[in-house]
């Protein structure tokens, strides 16, 4: 009873939230997918952190570390190094550009030159992208967020999803973007204090990162092992993989747009500060939570299929916090999990809104057009939560390299004022898409992170047209 009290007061305190932001509204498309372009530093950094860091971190990156002990180091380690070149180089060029070319969604942002004309191709593109990789991602975020909740009520899947989908299309449709980055720092607060009071309740008992080093090694050797076997690529390839997974943020429509609704470039600069002094901490704890998991918690892996043991790594969470926290604690936990997901979750169906009513049917171009593409994207997103099966991290992962490897190299190209035709712009995503999906099930997937090839083959199509392009300019000024 006090698990839940703690938990349905965390939810409600979200909900009252998005309300709030709702009295700000103005029924306008810019305002409801956009939030006006005047978001402030704070609240952007916030959202971002919260936005980028969910069901992936409460549930995926702690069930790994379960799996996998201190190697999963390298994985955030690299993410953040990643992430640090997105804020550093492309988020302030994000949004100038949106603004230069008055761009309401990416595929706009993508498809339209600096001269402001469009590539009808491209924008399509670009927002089937969205709405196909996006709908499975949200979906993701809800069974995340119910998985936390089944492991310590027993619910199963279906209340949980359900529950989360309802809070977020609710406030959604009441405020739009800025009720979605409102409710998404105050998100973010919640899971960094609920992180931190489960590592220290965990900490408590097990003892410091000496005891727990001792303790991870008496549970299995191969748990302090920083470096995997068997690399058949080396070990500069397989961390080098993972700062381009961090990168991958570029290609991710739900967190472009807030650069893209940030009150201006210089704000950009300023939110990046706020932001890695959320995420670093964050990522360090969801890495250390899982480590005490596994000593704490160590027969998550017993006697299971080395099939699904994974997804049997990624019960750590509720396991851990029932073994650790008091009742109320708890229900914070859960609250902070929910948060999580819900963060991810609303941005992403704003996202894909915004692909269906700016891009896919223009003719629905309208502050309605906007909220029932919400509606239909929502639906289509907890069907998928449903029926879906695999880890979370699959889950999230998959959609995350097929976004980054397709939009993410296309949109350097952009942003950097290069030529960008229409036909070479198609070709790079398909080369990103097909080496994002071909290498995830090749023999070298373990070895190093997809994204590393499928974001620089684009970009080496792009340069071999571009060198032949220059070829024969030369020869026709020679002529």
């Amino acid at each position: 009873m006090i698990v839940a009290a703690g938990f349905f007061a965390f939810v409600a305190l979200f909900a009252v939230i998005g309300a709030a932001a709702a009295t700000r509204r103005q029924a306008t498309v810019d305002d409801y997918l956009l939030a006006g372009r005047d978001v402030s530093p704070w609240l952007t950094a916030l959202s971002s952190a919260a936005t980028n860091n969910s069901g992936f971190m409460f549930i995926g990156l702690l069930g790994f570390t379960y799996q996998f002990g201190v190697q999963a180091v390298w994985l955030q380690a690299g993410w953040i190094a990643g992430d640090v070149i997105a804020w550093v180089w492309i988020h302030p060029r994000v949004r100038a550009h949106s603004e230069r070319v008055d761009a309401r969604s990416v595929a706009q942002l993508v498809a339209r030159g600096h001269d402001g004309r469009s590539t009808r191709a491209l924008t399509v593109a670009v927002a089937v992208l969205t709405l196909v990789f996006l709908v499975g991602y949200a979906g993701a975020q809800l069974r995340a967020g119910s998985a936390a909740l089944d492991g310590l009520f027993g619910w199963g899947m279906a209340p949980g999803v359900l529950l989360g989908g309802v809070i977020v299309v609710g406030y959604c449709l009441a405020g739009g973007l800025r009720a979605s980055i409102w409710t998404d720092a105050a998100q973010a607060l919640t899971m960094l204090g609920a992180l931190a009071a489960l590592v220290g309740c965990a900490a408590a008992e097990v003892g410091g990162p000496v005891a727990l080093a001792r303790a991870l090694e008496a549970e299995d050797p191969a748990l302090v092992q920083w470096i995997p076997d068997g690399l058949a690529l080396g070990f500069g390839l397989y961390a080098l993989g993972f700062v381009f997974g961090g990168l991958g943020a570029i290609g991710q429509p739900h967190i472009l747009v807030r650069s893209m609704a940030i009150r201006s470039v210089g704000a950009v600069r300023r939110a990046t500060w706020i932001y890695f002094a959320w995420y670093v901490p964050f990522s360090c704890a969801a890495v250390v939570a899982g480590m005490y998991a596994r000593v704490l918690v160590p027969d998550l892996l017993a006697s299971v299929d080395p099939a699904v043991a994974g997804a049997a790594a990624e019960a750590a969470l509720p396991r851990l916090a029932d073994r650790v926290l008091p009742d109320v604690l708890i229900g914070v936990l859960l609250a902070g999990v929910f948060a999580a997901t819900m963060s991810t979750a609303d941005s992403q169906l704003l996202s894909c809104s915004a692909a269906v009513s700016q891009d896919l049917a223009p003719g629905r171009r309208t502050y309605a057009g906007g909220k029932l593409a919400t509606l239909v994207v929502a639906a289509a997103a907890t069907t998928f939560a449903l029926a879906a099966d695999g880890t979370v991290l699959g889950l999230v992962l998959g959609a995350w390299s097929a976004l980054g490897a397709t939009i993410g190299p296309v949109l350097v190209i952009r942003l950097f004022g290069l030529p960008l035709p229409g036909g070479l712009g198609l070709a790079m995503m398909a080369t990103g898409l097909a080496l994002a999906l071909g290498w995830a099930r090749g023999p070298w997937a373990a070895d190093v992170f997809e994204l590393l090839p499928a974001m620089l083959a684009p970009l080496v199509v792009y340069a071999a047209a571009y060198a032949g392009w220059l070829r024969s300019a030369t020869a026709r000024a020679a002529a």
